[in-house]
């Protein structure tokens, strides 16, 4: 689904991709890849570490039930921070976190069987809008309650790391391409609402990004817009003046690797900046077909990289790539870790979630498992954005300095919140302690 703004390459909005040279994945690597906010991945709750079991019981990291090993926590660098019991909060800066992606706003609406059957929809579907879904979005609207919400991977993770950080406002920096359209307005509004800085790349040739969830029942159909999501232009945004001094006001930068798609020299540009200024980079795997097809560019950015995120799965495939000859997820971990690095003063970190089993953190010194949180099958309503949950939450803690156990057992926290409600929505505050 090519676009007059990007006409050769595939795109990422969220978990979306469109196919381009080279070939794509098959229809199933493509229909997996929706905006987190409107679509879990297949076992999402699983992956980013949340897993059902019988006994019905929940257990966390550090809680009573299942106690944290002994050893001292793993910074980044020593900082003089309150200890992570204390109640005393380090004071944090507006623009201290920085996110960069593929902008969607996902459109919820319980629906009829005729309205799936008008656009040839099935329950539990994911696909990519085509022509005959043109006037899809609009009758949604105007024929049904919707819900707007302010998806894409990125931008999932921001919102939910400034949930989770709460004060001050505007902590949550985030850079996307959106459309001059009423869908672009409610998108900045939602934004607005979830109090993150946003400062979208407006542009009149393609319309906002949206991802359409059509329930029915206990089922939803999905069906995503790229558009404008795939238009971001480095000169026109990141370049400007204003806009560069956001990005160097940030002190932890996170950029999702769907958007090594569409504009892999921006995200060179900020993490060769990050790297030079001794920040914080992160970057995740988002998906197989990214290490399979966007390998040279992921390549260049990975130097740059001081927190590496994925899943089993995407692990398994960037191991392939990467002619790991190894299928053991701690080794995958440990040698993602060892790749060349730019800055030499801070060690990269390899966090991979792995399912029911536990997510496995690969530093300089060691590789740790931590157990997964459990949640009851009844208690979960909805695992899409779960993923994205996971980091935001991670991010939350690591703007402070705050020890990767720490970064983890929050990614966990931000994780049960989001698969308790429907889509990646939380309630007024985190009661994470």
């Amino acid at each position: 689904m090519p676009t007059a703004c990007q006409p050769m390459a595939a795109a990422g909005g969220g978990d979306w991709q469109v196919a381009g040279p080279p070939p794509p994945p098959p229809q199933l690597e493509a229909a997996q890849s929706v905006s987190r906010a409107a679509v879990g991945r297949g076992r999402e709750a699983e992956r980013l570490g949340v897993a059902c079991r019988g006994d019905g019981g929940r257990r966390s990291l550090g809680s009573p039930c299942c106690p944290l090993p002994p050893p001292p926590p793993v910074r980044f660098e020593p900082r003089r921070i309150p200890p992570s019991d204390s109640t005393a909060m380090p004071t944090l800066s507006e623009n201290v976190l920085f996110g960069m992606g593929n902008p969607l706003l996902d459109i919820c609406a319980v629906v009829d069987k005729d309205f799936l059957d008008k656009y040839g929809l099935k329950p539990n579907d994911q696909i990519l809008a085509e022509e005959k879904h043109k006037e899809l979005f609009e009758e949604l609207v105007k024929k049904f309650k919707v819900e707007y919400h302010a998806g894409g991977s990125t931008q999932n993770s921001v919102k939910v790391a400034q949930w989770m950080i709460q004060s001050p406002y505007k902590a949550a920096t985030f850079f996307g391409c959106i459309g001059t359209d009423k869908f672009g307005a409610i998108l900045k509004k939602k934004a607005e609402e979830a109090h993150v800085d946003a400062h979208y790349y407006e542009q009149s040739e393609e319309p906002t990004g949206t991802c359409a969830a059509c329930i029915t029942s206990d089922n939803r159909s999905l069906v995503a817009n790229l558009a404008a999501a795939n238009c971001y232009k480095k000169e026109k945004h990141l370049d400007i003046e204003k806009n560069w001094n956001l990005v160097e006001k940030a002190q932890v930068y996170y950029i999702a690797g769907f958007f090594l798609t569409v504009s892999p020299e921006s995200i060179l540009k900020v993490a060769s900046q990050a790297s030079a200024n001794n920040k914080i980079f992160t970057l995740n795997l988002s998906a197989p077909f990214i290490s399979q097809f966007y390998k040279e560019p992921m390549m260049k950015v990975l130097p740059y990289v001081d927190v590496l995120f994925g899943n089993e799965t995407e692990a398994a495939t960037f191991a392939r790539a990467q002619g790991f000859e190894t299928e053991d997820i701690k080794e995958i971990a440990r040698k993602a870790q060892a790749l060349p690095k730019a800055n030499l003063k801070r060690q990269r970190v390899v966090v991979f979630t792995q399912g029911k089993e536990d997510t496995i953190m690969a530093t300089e010194n060691e590789v740790r498992a931590f157990p997964v949180l459990i949640s009851d099958q009844s208690e979960i309503v909805d695992t899409n954005g779960a993923g994205d949950a996971f980091v935001g939450g991670f991010l939350s803690q690591l703007v402070y300095d705050r020890p990767l156990t720490e970064c983890i057992r929050a990614g966990h926290y931000a994780a049960s919140v989001i698969i308790k409600r429907s889509g990646c929505t939380f309630p007024e505050k985190p009661d994470f302690h």
